[in-house]
């Protein structure tokens, strides 16, 4: 595992969720492995309901000593026991593997495994567990508890259960498509996220797993979230392949009003690429997880932003209504756009927010946070509805996560694949590279290219065929004039028409 995927749990500390049973909700969900209680759609519903009309209650602090203090490698030397991996002797397709507590990971998280419409608690062993180089082993009846787990099926070849997703850390949790890596992850909700006071990270308290039906090619898993703002309860339709599908029906009970929250949060990295390498001393070209926000609004127009690194923190918002999709978005695709053969950020996947319904008004947030290292995610992106959630209602959205290499939006229109930027303070040099089957082949003296700032001068812009890549290259200097932020905006026009998808980026000296 990546050591940054590790950290994703610095500063969730101070959320770490208690047992089900400390959280004075329903008797049945009680901390005895071998009670079972009745299981179905409404149930985890009716628990964070229950849930939101009491009072938050605060962590529970109960690590053993030697697991307290767990080092990073330490952490990475605890591994499952395959032979004991859920559903390995049922032949669904699919297989859990527990992840233990430690480390930053001091979360614990009650697990069910659900058959039938039964429900019944996934008892700890330290037997499930491999505890290597020098780790020890707890005593057999200690209940240190589970802080995730990892999905595997056979998504690469067909003897082979490779890893899909994993649920660890807060509310945070993965996919990959077929034969990719893990890169961008996902969260069940997001607040405050940018707030001058301080994010709040809500938490998986519990899972529910059903067993899948052998012949089935999906698994369904259930969550119950909890933080001081709000409950919600989750259910994933999780579909593995070339592209995998994350189905999300998600209802959020607000403990109190709510005007900054985010829906189908996504997080990455973005460290540095040819469009922002100040200071950078390193031999690779470009270090990051995406390199993009692409938005699709409700009129059809398609928008893209190249991701920064910035000097301080940076907010976006662009306001949509019926919100079509949005993601994080990795296009370039070679191993020479990177150069890192243990990383392969060339292999991470795209991910993209497709809303069930509709989601009304709101906007597509993006936060850009300062890094020094490619360990830390600094990239945020999510729907923010323009109401508030009231306190003591009932909020639902279903949405459609797609895991893979170029996301579900199918469109001929040219986009963006690159953005290049150099020179002086002064001056400033941009160069963007187009492809797609719309601006193929097309005679330059069709095309034109616009480019508007709203401080600063615009000179200089060339458009020309890129038969390297087939396409088209713009370029075009900014002259900032003294200005702290510029907003940049470019279109690739055949008359009124546009041509591609429209670019635009935030410019700090």
């Amino acid at each position: 595992m990546h050591r940054r995927h590790l950290l994703l749990g610095l500063g969730l500390l101070a959320m770490a969720p208690v047992p089900l049973s400390r959280l004075g909700i329903s008797e049945a969900w009680s901390e005895e492995e071998d009670q079972v209680a009745p299981f179905d759609a409404q149930t985890v519903r009716q628990l964070a309901r229950e849930l939101a009309s009491k009072p938050y209650k605060g962590p529970a602090s109960d690590l053993p000593g030697a697991f307290d203090k767990l080092s990073y490698d330490d952490y990475r030397n605890i591994r499952f026991n395959t032979d004991r991996a859920l559903w390995r002797e049922a032949n669904t397709g699919f297989q859990a593997q527990m992840l233990h507590r430690g480390f930053l990971f001091r979360d614990r998280v009650d697990i069910y495994q659900v058959t039938n419409g039964q429900a019944r608690k996934l008892a700890y062993d330290p037997g499930m567990f491999r505890f290597e180089h020098g780790v020890a082993q707890p005593p057999a009846k200690t209940d240190i508890g589970f802080s995730g787990f990892r999905l595997h099926g056979p998504i690469n070849r067909p003897d082979y259960f490779d890893e899909i997703a994993v649920f660890q850390g807060a509310s945070y949790f993965r996919g990959v498509g077929k034969g990719q890596v893990y890169g961008s992850s996902a969260r069940g909700l997001a607040v405050k996220t940018g707030d001058a006071g301080g994010e709040e990270f809500p938490a998986f308290r519990a899972f529910w797993l059903e067993q899948p039906r052998p012949g089935v090619d999906s698994v369904v898993i259930h969550a119950l979230l909890d933080s001081p703002s709000a409950t919600a309860a989750h259910r994933f339709t999780i579909r593995p392949g070339s592209e995998t599908l994350m189905s999300v029906e998600m209802t959020v009970y607000p403990r109190v009003d709510m005007d900054q929250v985010g829906i189908g949060a996504l997080t990455s990295m973005f460290m540095f690429g040819p469009n922002d390498r100040d200071g950078i001393d390193d031999f690779r070209p470009m270090v990051c997880d995406a390199n993009g926000l692409a938005i699709v609004t409700g009129t059809g127009e398609r928008l893209w932003r190249p991701l920064a690194n910035p000097q301080r923190l940076q907010i976006s918002s662009f306001a949509v209504s019926d919100l079509r999709g949005f993601g994080l978005m990795q296009r370039q695709r070679s191993f020479f756009d990177y150069q890192d053969l243990e990383a392969r950020y060339e292999r991470r996947p795209s991910v993209w927010v497709e809303p069930i319904g509709d989601w009304g008004e709101g906007s597509v947030v993006l936060v850009e946070i300062p890094t020094p290292e490619e360990i830390h995610d600094n990239i945020v992106a999510f729907w923010r509805p323009r109401e508030s959630l009231r306190k003591g209602r009932e909020y639902s959205n279903t949405y459609r996560l797609h895991w893979g290499w170029t996301g579900p939006d199918s469109t001929d229109l040219g986009r963006f694949t690159a953005t290049r930027v150099g020179g002086n303070a002064e001056r400033r040099l941009f160069v963007l590279d187009i492809v797609g089957d719309k601006v193929k082949d097309l005679p330059p003296e069709s095309l034109a290219a616009r480019v508007t700032a709203n401080f600063g001068d615009i000179r200089d812009i060339v458009l020309q065929p890129n038969p390297e890549i087939g396409g088209w290259r713009v370029s075009f200097a900014l002259e900032p004039r003294g200005a702290g932020i510029v907003e940049l905006r470019a279109d690739l026009l055949r008359g009124d028409e546009r041509m591609a998808e429209t670019w635009v980026y935030r410019w700090t000296p």
